[in-house]
């Protein structure tokens, strides 16, 4: 395997930080898979699923959003992304689009995978760029928060008048994550939500891009994100004919246990999709890929990508 780290600048003149993992010269190579990692982690995480889809022929791209991991210019600006933030790292996701195909050309299918923060931001996506890919796959992920997500905006835009959009705010880190570890109390850490594996929660607690609470102007992007990803206009300017693949643990809280899932897979139905299919694990959290079923969660993940690399 030849692995790489790179940067690319984006549009407004940040670099972003990149890892590019790829069967070596001269063996065979089936597509492309772009990673959009979720929200306080790193796209160093993926390295063992980037490996497992090497040996398959794939090509691995995952960048560090800005506000995330290496992109971010000190651990202290971790969680703060900049003016909005949220149509930013979409922006960002289409400009590496553009570099990977500079790169790599245009021969091998594309593939676009968000998890998590990733998956939502995977969603505004292919509202917008769907035509520059060749499928989706969206993990941990859910659907439309409804009404509530005002509330949330109206919070966000008083703490972040109040203290400014650099601070970090617990008041809406509780909010947002709260209430995931008390459904599986009693806690061992505060993060046994993302996986029943031990040792893989604590690689997160100990990793010092892992696990920051966020700024108050992250929080107001990221929920304003949200609605307008979810508006049906929006929703409706997805190719119907692009295809989509959708997996959670029914233990997600967020994916509210399954249901915010299957919310999200009726609404792609009747959105006319022609070609979605989806698999909810049982007693999944919330990283699949790094639960103790990961090696079937990846398996799944190539047996769907060489289904769609024909």
């Amino acid at each position: 395997m030849d692995e790489k780290t790179l940067t690319f600048r984006a549009s407004d003149g940040l670099d972003i930080f990149l890892y590019r993992w790829s069967p070596n010269e001269g063996e065979c190579m089936r597509g492309i898979l772009q990673i959009a990692h979720g929200m306080a982690e790193t796209a160093s995480r993926y390295e063992r699923f980037a490996r497992a889809l090497v040996s398959q022929g794939y090509i691995v791209y995952a960048n560090d959003h800005r506000g995330h991991g290496k992109t971010a210019k000190s651990i202290d600006e971790i969680g703060y992304m900049g003016p909005d933030g949220y149509n930013r790292m979409v922006e960002d996701m289409r400009e590496l689009t553009c570099f990977i195909r500079e790169k790599e050309g245009e021969k091998l299918p594309l593939f676009l995978f968000g998890h998590s923060m990733g998956s939502f931001l995977a969603q505004r996506y292919i509202g917008l760029h769907g035509r520059d890919i060749e499928g989706v796959i969206l993990s941990g992920t859910s659907s439309s928060p409804g009404p509530i997500i005002n509330i949330g905006i109206r919070i966000a835009k008083r703490e972040m008048a109040k203290n400014g959009p650099r601070a970090k705010s617990p008041k809406l880190n509780d909010m947002s994550f709260g209430s995931y570890n008390k459904k599986f109390s009693p806690n061992r850490t505060q993060f046994d939500w993302l996986s029943r594996d031990e040792e893989e929660v604590d690689k997160y607690v100990k990793d010092p891009y892992c696990g920051t609470v966020f700024t108050t102007s992250f929080y107001y992007d990221f929920f304003r994100g949200l609605k307008e990803t979810f508006k049906r206009r929006n929703m409706e300017r997805i190719p119907k004919d692009l295809p989509l693949y959708i997996f959670a643990g029914d233990k997600d809280p967020v994916g509210n246990m399954g249901k915010g899932v299957l919310r999200l897979i009726k609404t792609y139905q009747n959105l006319g999709m022609e070609d979605m299919s989806y698999k909810l694990y049982e007693d999944g959290r919330h990283e699949m890929l790094n639960e103790i079923n990961r090696d079937e969660v990846m398996a799944d993940i190539i047996r769907w990508l060489d289904a769609h690399s024909q």
